[in-house]
């Protein structure tokens, strides 16, 4: 009898990967060394296996929904960052640095700097307009006016305005009985 490769290991391995980062199904089946298929299978043979497929979808999901509302939270108060730069220059001895074979460097100046970062007006537009639409709405609005500005049906009835757009949707229907 065949060994199989669908053990509670693998089981756990596969969903660990699906849990921890946004690895697609073929990644994933690659890592672990069986095809897309054998994974649909067991999917479709092993309910168990489905189930724990779904539960790490869905604690992948709570995890990325956390850290997006944690970047959007820096996002709208704004953050600090520290930067560090250093300058470098050969190494006056012409040593060899022996795990690349390049010249060693040397460390001639090293600045940190913090930063402040200040708050995003998208995001916090973003944040606004979902989290409290009744006092923020995104509102966009159009006018449609003739030449110079005038009413494009002020002086006509709306039985001559639905004449016309009859008139309309039947030159529509001919252009799209034509194609």
């Amino acid at each position: 009898m065949p060994r199989t490769k669908y053990t509670k290991a693998m089981v756990r391995r596969i969903t660990d990967l699906i849990a921890k980062d946004t690895y697609s199904i073929t990644e994933i089946c690659t890592m672990v060394g069986i095809d897309r298929h054998l994974f649909s299978r067991w999917k479709e043979r092993h309910p168990e296996f489905a189930e724990a497929v779904e539960e790490a979808e869905n604690r992948r999901t709570e995890s990325l929904v956390t850290e997006a509302r944690k970047s959007l939270m820096k996002k709208i108060t704004g953050y600090d960052v520290i930067e560090t730069k250093t300058v470098t220059a050969p190494d006056p001895k012409g040593k060899l640095d022996p795990s690349t074979g390049k010249p060693k460097a040397k460390v001639i100046k090293q600045t940190t700097v913090k930063k402040h970062l200040e708050p995003d007006t998208t995001a916090i537009i973003f944040l606004l307009t979902n989290a409290d639409p009744e006092h923020f709405k995104n509102r966009h609005s159009n006018e449609v006016t003739g030449k110079d500005g005038r009413d494009l049906f002020a002086d006509r009835t709306d039985e001559e305005l639905k004449e016309e757009l009859r008139g309309l949707m039947r030159v529509i229907d001919g252009a799209e009985a034509k194609e």
